[in-house]
């Protein structure tokens, strides 16, 4: 079943299914992508959809009830209510539907799981992500220096974070 988890008006965030991973797999693959996020096997996406303290979802259109990319949020058991924003791609990109995944990310986070901290690691690289994640509120915390090995070499990452009280502020 395709449950929905949060909607706007123009994208739903979706329980990803089964028939869902042949275009996880080729979006996580696809080279405007690849750089950006890890490289899972269609087992590991298997393993995180049943794992009930991880968030397997798509993001879709809603009018045009198509898959527009995916999300990955671990830590909704987390005693510490501290969720680890793990992973976004978007396949459709320059319409808005990232910004829009990552405010219902957080709405999500904050008004449905009643969470602390939500946190992200993004690349050095990756400037246009870490200016969305900055224009939605999100303090820089640190670079883990060359952390994550990439096609032969090391690349650092930032790790970024929102607090309740901060998300309250702009929301």
């Amino acid at each position: 079943m395709k449950e929905s988890f949060i909607q706007s008006d123009r994208i739903a965030l979706r329980t990803t299914v089964e028939s869902d991973l042949d275009y996880v797999l080729e979006a996580e693959q696809d080279p405007e992508n690849s750089p950006y996020v890890a490289q899972w096997s269609r087992t590991q996406h298997q393993e995180a959809m049943k794992d009930s303290d991880i968030l397997h979802l798509v993001i879709e259109d809603r009018m045009e009830k198509r898959a527009v990319g995916y999300i990955i949020i671990a830590g909704v058991e987390s005693t510490h209510k501290s969720m680890e924003f793990r992973r976004i791609v978007v396949t459709d990109k320059g319409k808005d539907y990232g910004r829009q995944a990552l405010q219902l990310v957080k709405k999500l986070a904050f008004e449905k799981h009643k969470i602390h901290r939500l946190w992200l690691d993004v690349r050095e690289h990756n400037h246009r992500a870490q200016e969305l994640y900055l224009s939605e509120g999100f303090i820089k915390e640190g670079l883990l220096r060359e952390c994550v090995l990439y096609k032969g070499k090391y690349e650092s990452i930032w790790i970024m974070s929102m607090l309740e009280e901060e998300y309250l502020k702009i929301r």
